[in-house]
């Protein structure tokens, strides 16, 4: 009789394991996907030949994707049931990456990335809502949130290690690939082991401000884009001004309407300020110098991608390992201490960047990704729980997906800000034979000093990008060294 009640309790238990770990399968994919062109991006270059402008759009406009819509799709799936978005949105996600394997040129390879990124934005909050569902004792729903998040973080960080060992043998394709066998296997046991989500809200999502926010932020980033590598145009200051205008709107939207696509008074509190910027900050230098280094490790130091993959194995496993074992710090030292701690070592890390030359680098860059490392994987794990404690007890499912879309934007901004300012530098700097480092290598019958001149001017603009992104983390330490109070986890 015992035997059987604890099979019969037992049975429950499992199925809502299981359950974590079908879902754990999307998540990991969505955030993979955020970085694994970094060290793909010389082969597909190499195939597509995209200009400066679509080479950046390639690798974030699935990042503004994501980030644009993820609020939206998560009162989506309030509404009209989280499981439903979920398993639309992953059979989504696997056909756009099917296309995107096979894109024939750069301006489909774009638009099937977009796709991706649209589908993304249904997989977390829906993903973690039914996760939510499973575990109705809170002490394990936290311990699987506590994997949802980690699963989602080493993801960040294993992307472009996984796309540099697929590129030592398969085409450039294949690191879209790989999602297939997840979807599709999501896709066969999603049914099976997860259940339904009630709806939990009424009404109709606010579609002029969802239009608004993506269009706002697109039209801006392009602008800034076409600026760096084309000049600064007619046509870019209008899109900036037009960008910009639409942005605004946004916002005092927001501030008029019962339920806002974002709460913008959650941002009148200073603690729950730090902390979404610090889900944002820390990503954009993350994914632009990974991106950068990426490309400084193939185009400028010669390695394969294997060996470059190889080279950005330490930062990753610092990253992931710290994300584990943040919260049990924290718990010693307080979110203050932890915040102004990473801050400063990802400011650290930047800096060290700087050392790096056009002949030798490769120490400097592991020294530079594993110090930074810590601070990422610091600030990824404490960022939503501070905003969240920052926010009044009604508001904190907005205060949470402001904190998860602040790291998307993030990462997308990275590229889209701190790369556009590398390609800046090379416009200015380098021998104005074509627009981009790998293009330029690619023009026959170079002379050797001017190979040498399109490498430097490149390692120049890594260094700008590392230098600004080092600026700013020291300055936001700085500001919440001042301002964070001293109480654990920034509560009051």
């Amino acid at each position: 009789m015992n035997e059987q009640c604890e099979v019969y309790v037992s049975s429950p238990d499992r199925r809502a394991w299981l359950g974590l770990l079908v879902v754990l399968g999307p998540v990991l994919l969505v955030a993979m996907d955020g970085s694994v062109l970094f060290l793909a991006m010389a082969k597909v270059s190499e195939a597509l030949s995209p200009t400066a402008d679509q080479a950046l759009w390639i690798l974030d406009v699935y990042g503004f994707a994501v980030g644009s819509l993820l609020i939206a799709f998560g009162n989506l799936g309030d509404r009209y049931g989280r499981l439903r978005l979920l398993m639309a949105g992953a059979a989504v996600f696997g056909a756009a990456s099917a296309g995107a394997a096979f894109a024939p040129g750069p301006e489909l390879l774009i638009a099937f990335r977009a796709l991706m990124g649209v589908a993304g934005a249904t997989l977390l909050p829906s993903a973690l809502a039914v996760l939510s569902g499973l575990f109705t004792d809170p002490r394990r729903r936290a311990k699987a949130i506590g994997v949802f998040a980690a699963t989602f973080a080493a993801g960040f960080a294993i992307g472009p290690v996984v796309g540099g060992q697929l590129l030592n043998t398969f085409w450039w394709g294949s690191v879209f690939l790989i999602n297939l066998p997840v979807v599709a296997l999501f896709l066969l046991l999603a049914p099976v082991l997860l259940r339904e989500v009630p709806a939990t809200r009424t009404g109709r999502v606010d579609v002029l401000s969802v239009l608004l926010s993506a269009g706002g932020i697109l039209s801006t980033v392009h602008a800034i884009k076409h600026a760096a590598t084309e000049g600064l145009t007619v046509t870019a200051l209008a899109t900036g001004l037009a960008g910009a205008a639409t942005l605004t709107w946004f916002v005092r939207r927001q501030l008029h309407l019962e339920q806002p696509l974002i709460d913008i008074r959650l941002f009148r509190d200073r603690v729950f300020t730090i902390a979404a910027v610090t889900g944002l900050l820390p990503l954009a230098a993350w994914s632009a110098t990974a991106y950068l280094g990426g490309v400084y490790l193939q185009s400028v130091l010669g390695l394969t991608v294997l060996d470059a993959a190889l080279v950005a194995l330490p930062g990753a496993a610092v990253l992931t390992v710290t994300c584990v074992v943040t919260p049990s710090a924290v718990a010693r030292i307080g979110t203050r201490a932890a915040l102004v701690t990473c801050h400063f070592l990802i400011a650290a890390g930047m800096l060290l960047l700087l050392a790096t030359t056009v002949s030798d680098g490769i120490g400097w860059y592991v020294t530079s990704t594993v110090v930074a490392g810590v601070g990422y994987g610091i600030s990824f794990s404490v960022v939503a729980d501070t905003a969240v404690a920052a926010a009044p007890a009604e508001r904190v499912g907005a205060a949470a997906a402001i904190a998860e879309t602040s790291n998307e934007i993030g990462n997308a901004l990275g590229i889209a800000l701190l790369g556009s300012l590398a390609a800046l530098v090379f416009r200015l700097q380098g021998p104005d034979a074509a627009g981009t480092l790998t293009e330029t290598l690619r023009v026959p019958g170079l002379a050797a000093t001017t190979v040498t001149e399109a490498k430097s001017a490149f390692v120049t603009g890594l260094h700008a990008a590392a230098a600004v992104a080092a600026s700013l983390h020291a300055a936001l330490g700085s500001f919440s060294l001042r301002h964070l109070p001293k109480a654990r986890g920034g509560t009051r």
